[in-house]
C-alpha cells in the first residue's frame, strides 16, 4: 500500500501548490459515464478500489471512499491497510461526501474538482451546499496527466455503422424526431455528450469502453445541420458514407473550442445538466440562451421500438441457448470448476453464435461468501472452486448483433441449507411478483419496488441495490432514464421500456441470492379507469428446482414458475442437442 501512499502524495503535492484543501475525485469521465475506459479510471488508479461506483474526497491529512452498499464489503476489502478510510453511505452517523466537506473545512477553503469531469448538477450541488458556508469550488486541470505518469492515452477505436433493418430506423428519422422535439421546447440546438445516445442517434457503434459499444464524441444537433466531434480517421469507408450529408465530421478534440462558433445571436440551446459537464458549459458563448433538461434522445431510446423488441428476443433466445448448454453441461461433468473457470466456460458457448459480439459487462460469478458481494469480480487471486454445499450467484450478460441481454442464476452445489433454499425461494417470489404485476399508465419505478421486497421484508430481510435498471438495444447494460429502486426517481415505465427484475439476499460470509430476468413494458388494456400496461418477460432460462420450496409459494406462483418454464423448453428444445434437450425437459417439468 506504499504505492498508494506515493500516489497521494503527488495529489497532495498539487493541491498545496495551487491553495487546494480538499480535491473530489468522481471516477467519471468527460461524458458522464458509468462504465469508462482506462484513461479514466482515476478512483481506481488512487485508491485501489476497482467498483462502478464512489466518490474520493483527498485533504491534506485524510483520504476518504464513500461507495453505498454494494460495495460496503469489497470497498472495505481493497483499500484494507491503504491510507483510505472507508465511508459507508446510509449508514447511521455517516455523513456523504458534501455533508462532510461542510462539516470539517473552515471558511475560505477551496474545494477542487476536475470540471472536464464534474457535471453542472453535481457542481450546483457541491456549491449550494458549500458557498452559504464559505467554501469556494474550483474548477482544477485534470491532476492525473501529471500524477498518473503512465496514464493509457484517449482511446481511439474503429466505429462501426449498424444497419437501419436491425436498428428500426434510420438516422434522418432519430435526428428529424430530435429537431421536433427541440422545436416542442423552445430550443434550436442540442448538445449530447452521453456516449450511448450518441451509438444509438447515429445508428453507430465502437469500442472505446469494455463492454459497452460506444465511442468518445460529442454531438451538436441543430436545425440544419449535426456536427460529431470524433476524430474520422476512426470510421470505415461505410461509416462515412452512412453518415454522407447528415452528419458532419470534426476532431474530438476540437469541441470545446468550436463551441464558440457554432451559434447564432438568436439560437436557444438545450443541455442536460446530469450529462454536460461545467467545462463544456464554461465554453459556450455568454450570450446563448439555454434550456435544460433531460437529453432528449435518452427520453426516445428508453422505449424500443417494435424492431428493436423482436431483436432483443432474439438475443435472448440466443442468450437461453449458451445458458441451458452451460447447466446441462454442468449436470453430467465431472469437472471441477471454479469462478473464473464456469464464467469462461458460458462464454465459450455464448461464442458459438455467429451473431454473438462478446460480454455485455464483467461476469459475476460469486461462490459461497463472494456470493453476498453483489458485485464481487473475480480474480487470479480471490478464484475459488465450486466444490462444498453452496451457492454460486452467476450474473453476466452478452452483446448479440441484435440485442444485448443480462441474466443471473444462482445455482446449487452439493447440498443446500435449509436456510439457503428459503432465501432463494423468497427472491423468486419477488421476481414472479413484479413480473407478474399489471399497473396504470405513469407509474414510476419505485411505486413498484416493494412488489419484489415484499416476501423478504415480511421476513425481516432486505437487499441493498435497486430492483431494476433499463437496457440499452445493442448498447450499455445499464440505461437510464427508467428504474426501479426504493428511490423516489419520479419517471414512468413506458410501453417499450426494456427493465432487469433483479431481486437477492445477500448473507456476509455465508451466500448470496440473486434471480435476474429482463422485462419489457407492454400494453395489457384499456378500461374506464384508464391504460394498464405489464410486462413481459423475455429471459429464457429455467430456475433453480433444487432451490425451490414449494411450499413457500402459492398455487399462483407454482402455476407462474410451470408457465414459464413450459415457455423456456417449447421455445429452446429445437435448438438443443439432444442430451440437452433432455436436460432442459426435466429442469422445467411442473413443480
Amino acid at each position: 500500500m506504499d504505492d498508494i501512499a506515493r500516489k497521494l502524495e503527488k495529489i497532495r503535492s498539487l493541491m498545496r501548490s495551487t491553495g487546494i484543501d480538499a480535491w473530489i475525485v468522481n471516477g467519471s469521465d468527460p461524458h458522464a459515464s458509468e462504465y469508462v475506459a482506462p484513461r479514466w479510471r482515476t478512483r481506481a488508479w488512487l485508491s485501489g478500489f476497482t467498483g462502478s461506483a464512489g466518490t474520493i474526497v483527498v485533504t491534506s491529512e485524510s483520504a476518504l471512499l464513500w461507495v453505498d452498499s454494494r460495495y460496503y464489503i469489497q470497498g472495505a476489502q481493497q483499500i484494507e491497510g491503504s491510507p483510505f478510510t472507508l465511508m459507508k453511505l446510509d449508514s447511521p452517523g455517516v455523513p456523504d461526501h458534501v455533508q462532510y466537506l461542510v462539516n470539517t473545512l473552515a471558511p475560505e477553503s477551496k474545494v477542487g474538482i476536475d470540471g472536464s469531469c464534474m457535471t453542472v448538477s453535481a457542481s450546483r450541488m457541491l456549491e449550494s451546499a458549500l458557498v452559504p458556508k464559505g467554501i469556494a469550488l474550483v474548477d482544477t486541470p485534470d491532476w492525473f496527466d501529471v500524477a498518473w505518469t503512465d496514464r493509457p492515452a484517449v482511446p481511439e477505436g474503429r466505429v462501426t455503422v449498424m444497419d437501419s433493418t436491425v436498428a428500426g430506423e434510420h438516422v434522418q428519422g432519430k435526428l428529424m424526431r430530435i429537431r421536433e422535439m427541440l422545436r416542442t421546447v423552445g430550443c434550436t440546438h442540442t448538445i449530447v455528450s452521453s456516449l450511448d445516445d450518441i451509438a444509438w442517434a447515429l445508428n453507430l457503434r465502437g469500442n472505446d469502453v469494455a463492454f459497452n459499444p460506444v465511442f468518445l464524441s460529442y454531438l451538436v444537433i441543430g436545425p440544419n445541420q449535426a456536427i460529431l466531434f470524433s476524430d474520422s480517421h476512426r470510421f470505415a469507408p461505410e461509416v462515412s458514407n452512412a453518415l454522407e450529408g447528415i452528419v458532419t465530421i470534426r476532431p474530438y478534440q476540437e469541441f470545446h473550442v468550436g463551441l464558440l462558433t457554432l451559434f447564432h445571436d438568436d439560437d436557444v440551446l438545450y443541455i442536460s445538466p446530469e450529462k454536460t459537464t461545467i467545462r463544456t458549459k464554461a465554453s459556450l458563448p455568454a450570450s446563448l440562451a439555454t434550456v435544460e433538461g433531460r437529453d432528449i434522445t435518452t427520453t426516445l431510446k428508453a422505449r424500443k421500438s417494435p424492431v428493436e423488441i423482436e431483436g432483443m428476443r432474439r438475443a435472448h433466445l440466443l442468450d437461453g441457448i449458451a445458458m441451458v448448454k452451460l447447466l446441462a453441461h454442468l449436470s453430467r461433468s465431472a469437472e471441477n470448476y471454479t469462478e473464473l473457470s464456469i464464467a469462461a466456460k458460458l462464454e465459450s458457448f455464448r461464442s458459438e453464435s455467429r451473431e454473438y459480439l462478446g460480454p455485455s459487462f464483467s461476469p459475476i460469478a460469486g461462490f459461497g461468501p463472494h456470493g453476498a458481494l453483489a458485485h464481487y469480480s473475480a480474480n487470479e487471486d480471490s478464484d475459488v472452486a465450486l466444490v462444498g454445499d453452496s451457492l454460486l450467484v452467476l450474473d453476466s450478460g452478452g452483446q448479440y448483433r441484435t440485442g444485448t441481454t443480462d441474466i443471473t442464476r444462482t445455482l446449487a452445489f452439493g447440498e443446500p441449507s435449509r436456510q439457503m433454499i428459503t432465501d432463494y425461494t423468497l427472491v423468486l417470489k419477488g421476481n414472479l411478483a413484479l413480473a407478474s404485476q399489471r399497473f396504470p399508465a405513469g407509474t414510476c419505478g419505485y411505486q413498484l419496488d416493494v412488489l419484489a421486497r415484499q416476501f423478504l421484508w415480511q421476513s425481516g430481510f432486505n437487499y441493498g441495490h435497486g430492483t431494476g435498471h433499463g437496457i440499452g438495444f445493442c448498447l450499455n447494460v445499464h440505461e437510464g432514464p427508467q428504474n426501479i429502486s426504493p428511490k423516489p426517481v419520479v419517471v414512468a415505465i413506458e410501453e417499450g421500456m426494456i427493465i432487469s427484475d433483479e431481486p437477492g439476499i445477500y448473507r456476509e460470509g455465508s451466500h448470496g441470492v440473486r434471480i435476474e430476468n429482463l422485462i419489457v413494458a407492454q400494453h395489457a388494456a384499456k378500461t374506464e379507469f384508464g391504460t394498464f400496461l405489464a410486462f413481459d418477460v423475455l429471459t429464457l432460462c429455467p430456475f433453480e428446482r433444487r432451490l425451490i420450496d414449494k411450499t413457500l409459494l402459492t398455487e399462483s406462483e407454482r402455476q407462474m414458475v410451470d408457465a414459464y418454464h413450459g415457455w423456456v423448453y417449447s421455445e429452446l428444445r429445437e435448438y438443443l442437442e439432444e442430451e440437452d434437450a433432455a436436460w432442459l425437459r426435466a429442469a422445467t417439468l411442473p413443480l
